[in-house]
């Protein structure tokens, strides 16, 4: 009895078709697959095999994946134990992927189900058989491969001959024929916001206009019948329609235009004085960047996608710089970032470092002051950085992505770099301290290093200001990025007694003397401060 039911092989036939075309003949390419592995089981019925009754079709669905409703039928199914063997018209019928493949001769195994395919006369069970399959399975990957390589160069000649592809409609065209046909109602509301923004000079107020005049975006009707759109416009769609030339009759493709096949809504004249005003704005971002100090502003994010902000703390006259979360801020509750608080300046350099070694531009690494980065680091963070993601451990650095250098090159952009480095560790304070040696009157002393640096940096700018190196406080304190209020109140340090500063210097002056002490106020009369900072009981 044993053995009779060794030999009962029960058999399960896949087929499958990648396009519905032909699928609704009365005998299309799945029943030919199934007609021809029927006969194939007939013809191996001495070994016992048998077909189940169930069956297995998978009509218009690639072999790139496996989530196709009959595929995983078929492996419940085996997981059951209710199938010996499958059997496929062709090994590429099963699957294109030879990971994929991989997965499922692994499952196989796992429950003793052996593969066969008809035309092709191997058996998963042997070694010689596995291997045949997977070099057969390497020429159907690389065939799907090609056909996708095709597909997308097709696309690209398409574009440069100007034709639509599809895609969304932008604002001021409708689709007949597979054409963009201009729709004038809309292409009147095009040249309203075109006009507009030169009026208001600003995409803020352009947006605020916009809803005020009752202006709203293109309604579209889907396939399920839902109608999309027609809602207020909001700062980023402004953007790129202030910035899509198609509005000029031109079909891009990857940053490329080309002559389009469809009518322009705009004028030349019109597009350059708003693109040139765009520019101008954008110069005036990058400047106000470069000024705030944050060479990452806009640019860094938390692992959740929220932008992270600039801030810095001053502490003891010495300004610290950070990028923060909006969840530091209470902003998304329950969405919390790996990390909220980033040191500004070790992210900065992170990613410099990494921006030079890749460029070969080692000159990029020079700073133009203390905590500031050269405008030539700027400009190549801004042109090259798409944006730095902050995670737990680790830090992502993600490029641009390149584009062609002309429009008869024919090459095809670069895929976007990425880079995932260690997070910076918060490098420990150095204790700093001045400490005086012992003497014969009495044991070694230590000075406050951060008074005596306070002194000193007072009197340094009390100097520059008298020889005229500085016009006045507001200069310093946009040169060493520090509030001017600080500096004025860092500035009475420069009038202290000589006696006191000797005292600080020496390391001896009361321990309640601190710079937070001095930056409440500092007495004009010299027998005053002795009497306020305890030099006289």
């Amino acid at each position: 009895m044993a053995a009779n039911e060794r030999k009962i092989r029960r058999c399960a036939i896949y087929t499958r078709k990648s396009s519905e075309h032909g699928l609704e003949q009365d005998f299309n390419s799945l029943d030919a697959q199934r007609e021809a592995a029927e006969a194939y089981i007939k013809s191996q019925a001495h070994e016992g095999w048998r077909l189940v009754k169930a069956r297995y079709d998978d009509g218009g669905i690639s072999g790139g994946t496996l989530e196709r409703p009959a595929l995983q039928l078929l492996l419940a199914d085996i997981r059951a134990g209710k199938i010996d063997v499958v059997v496929a018209y062709k090994v590429d019928r099963l699957t294109r992927s030879l990971a994929d493949f991989a997965k499922l001769v692994e499952l196989f195994e796992a429950h003793g189900v052996s593969f066969v395919a008809v035309t092709q006369q191997f058996n998963t069970t042997t070694s010689m058989g596995r291997l045949t399959l997977n070099v057969l399975l390497s020429f159907a990957q690389f065939e799907r491969e090609l056909a996708s390589e095709r597909i997308r160069d097709k696309f690209a000649a398409s574009r440069r001959k100007g034709m639509w592809m599809g895609g969304t409609v932008p604002l001021g065209y409708d689709v007949k024929a597979r054409k963009l046909v201009v729709n004038a109602d809309e292409a009147e509301r095009v040249r309203l916001i075109f006009r507009q923004y030169l009026a208001l000079d600003c995409v803020s107020a352009l947006q605020q206009d916009l809803e005020r005049g009752g202006v709203r975006s293109k309604q579209r009707l889907v396939g399920s019948g839902e109608v999309l759109g027609g809602s207020a416009f909001q700062r980023g769609a402004l953007y790129h329609l202030l910035r899509n030339r198609v509005y000029l009759g031109e079909a891009v493709h990857h940053g490329v235009a080309y002559p389009g096949e469809h009518e322009a809504i705009l004028d030349e004249e019109l597009w350059r004085a708003v693109q040139s005003k765009l520019e101008e704005h954008r110069g005036m971002r990058r400047r106000s960047r470069a000024q705030s100090g944050a060479l990452l502003s806009g640019l860094i994010f938390d692992d959740r996608g929220r932008r992270m902000s600039p801030t810095y703390a001053v502490r003891r006259g010495v300004r610290y710089r950070y990028y923060i979360s909006p969840a530091l801020l209470g902003a998304g509750k329950g969405n919390t970032p790996s990390q909220r608080r980033v040191n500004a300046q070790d992210m900065e350099r992170v990613v410099v470092e990494t921006l030079s070694a890749e460029l070969s531009r080692p000159e990029l690494l020079s700073e133009a002051g203390p905590g500031s980065w050269s405008a030539e680091a700027r400009s190549a963070v801004l042109d090259n950085i798409e944006r730095v993601v902050v995670g737990q451990n680790e830090l992502k650095i993600i490029r641009k992505i390149a584009c062609p250098t002309s429009p008869g090159s024919g090459e095809e952009d670069a895929e976007a770099k990425s880079y995932t480095l260690p997070l910076p560790t918060a490098r420990p304070r150095a204790r700093k301290e001045i400490i005086i040696p012992a003497g014969r009157d009495g044991p070694a002393r230590r000075a406050n290093h951060a008074l005596v640096v306070a002194i000193a940096r007072a009197r340094t700018w009390m100097r520059d200001l008298r020889s005229g190196e500085y016009a006045d406080t507001r200069e310093i304190a946009r040169h060493f990025q520090l509030n001017e209020a600080h500096v004025r109140r860092l500035l009475r340090f420069a009038y202290l007694a000589p006696d006191v500063i000797g005292a600080i210097v020496e390391g001896r002056q009361p321990p309640s003397l601190t710079v937070r002490l001095l930056l409440q106020g500092v007495p004009c009369s010299w027998s005053d401060q002795r009497k306020a900072f305890g030099f006289i009981p």
